[in-house]
């Protein structure tokens, strides 16, 4: 998926698709979430689909649930949810932030590789 270390920088043009990539599967991740939240508010509390929807797009973005929860399925659901939705926000912050921090540090490397060598123009 990334260049190896000896390859040439991408092109900006590239690297804005490579992101591009990284953000679709980012949002593919995120809609995933979001299913499995509002199938598990649906059937563990029996929410109408509307107030399903509501309440796990706010726990998957961090701010707690908007219905009161009655059932202990629930309760224990919408618990491991929370969990799930924390760390999802690791996982997603490292698929989004994967092609920078590898451009970043291929351009670092290249750029040292060109000091190295006595003509300026890397090791081969």
């Amino acid at each position: 998926m990334f260049e190896h270390r000896r390859a040439p920088l991408l092109s900006r043009v590239a690297f804005a698709w490579r992101i591009a990539r990284h953000a679709a599967i980012a949002f593919g991740i995120v809609a995933a979430a979001l299913g499995l939240g509002i199938a598990g508010y649906r059937f563990t509390e029996g929410m109408p689909w509307i107030d399903a929807i509501v309440n796990a797009a706010m726990i998957l973005g961090g701010m707690g649930p908007v219905g009161e929860l009655h059932t202990d399925a629930g309760k224990l659901f919408a618990a491991a949810y929370a969990l799930f939705s924390g760390l999802l926000f690791i996982v997603i912050v490292g698929v989004l932030f994967a092609p920078v921090f590898h451009r970043f540090l291929h351009r670092f490397h290249v750029d040292m590789a060109d000091e190295d060598s006595p003509d300026g123009k890397g090791k081969s």
